[in-house]
């Protein structure tokens, strides 16, 4: 018999990550609750289709919702909306947290777990970082290309190591339980940097440049300088104390290299002309190593150069790379 009764999961958020991660859960047995929006009505009618590596499967039948106030109050919300929406959680969360008040957050960046800890009634953050290569192709439609793991880690309000608490252990055995691959780390803190040493120049040099992952990493002058801007992000983690080996790098380079060419979600967002998530992901890290007196001068470089993208991009105007191959 298992040590905890079960827990129920509402899902914020029904894209590429949520609705991936959240359908595996309701096909392994977990009670699981979508908050939707545009895709609402499909969903409720036909349910949840997901493409995969691993093998494809529906879910004709999901708990949908278009309100929060329709939803039941749930265990644990995974939010799993980009960073640019989190605006909207105050009018979310109370409506779909139990007493317990735990938020199981599966976003890209750094500092957003302070954020939501101080909405009303959220009692205990987790952070989940993703290594996964997945996108919504169509309405309640997700392609998921490669990998799918998991790194669950629990926010303190000191950021201090949480250690592997027990909740950690009890929401990494229901994903274990559908097929993800999770490690607990007990430090939420050493784990943003860590994921930030593939997110910040993957996602950036893509959407600069407008091309895949795999183009960047078979460029020798892209691979270098995607080298060079891990090297400062583990340069401001080791400004904070928290040691990233230089075989984690090259562990994460040759990975790319074998993984399927893929176009990061800030480059998605780029290509819809949505704002893309530049504060969680540039400017929070920035400003955090700043404060312990390491500078990274190249991230504050592409930074700024992916702040005037956006820019123009939010006004209608061509990407310049389009623009070079017309003249």
């Amino acid at each position: 018999m298992p040590l905890h009764p079960p827990l129920s999961y509402a899902v914020i958020g029904v894209g590429g990550v949520g609705g991936f991660y959240g359908a595996l859960l309701q096909r392994a047995g977990q009670e699981v609750h979508f908050l939707l929006h545009s895709d609402y009505e499909y969903v409720r009618r036909h349910g949840l289709k997901i493409s995969s590596v691993d093998g494809d499967f529906a879910l004709p039948l999901v708990q949908a919702y278009d309100h929060p106030q329709a939803m039941p109050r749930c265990d644990v919300a995974i939010v799993a909306l980009k960073a640019t929406a989190n605006d909207i959680l105050p009018a979310i969360l109370p409506h779909v947290i139990n007493e317990k008040g735990i938020v199981l957050l599966l976003q890209n960046g750094y500092g957003q777990e302070e954020t939501i800890a101080a909405l009303a009634g959220v009692k205990t953050v987790l952070a989940g970082l993703c290594f996964i290569c997945t996108t919504k192709t169509a309405p309640g439609t997700i392609c998921h290309q490669d990998y799918g793991s998991m790194i669950l880690a629990q926010f303190t309000r000191d950021n201090s190591p949480a250690g592997i608490t027990t909740i950690m252990q009890q929401i990494a055995a229901d994903f274990t339980a559908a097929g993800v691959k999770v490690d607990l780390n007990a430090d939420l803190i050493e784990a943003r940097w860590r994921k930030l040493v593939w997110n910040i120049p993957f996602s950036g040099l893509t959407t600069l440049f407008n091309i895949n992952t795999f183009q960047v990493v078979n460029s020798p002058p892209l691979r270098k300088l995607a080298q060079d801007l891990m090297r400062e992000i583990m340069a401001g983690a080791a400004a904070l104390g928290k040691i990233i080996p230089e075989s984690f790098m090259e562990k994460m380079l040759t990975d790319t290299q074998h993984m399927r060419p893929y176009f990061p979600s800030m480059k998605l967002d780029f290509d819809a002309r949505k704002p893309m998530e530049l504060e969680a992901m540039y400017h929070n890290p920035l400003q955090t190593a700043a404060h312990h007196g390491q500078r990274l001068p190249q991230i504050e470089m592409l930074y700024e150069e992916l702040c005037f993208l956006e820019e123009n991009n939010l006004r209608g105007m061509p990407h310049p790379s389009a623009a070079i191959m017309t003249t």
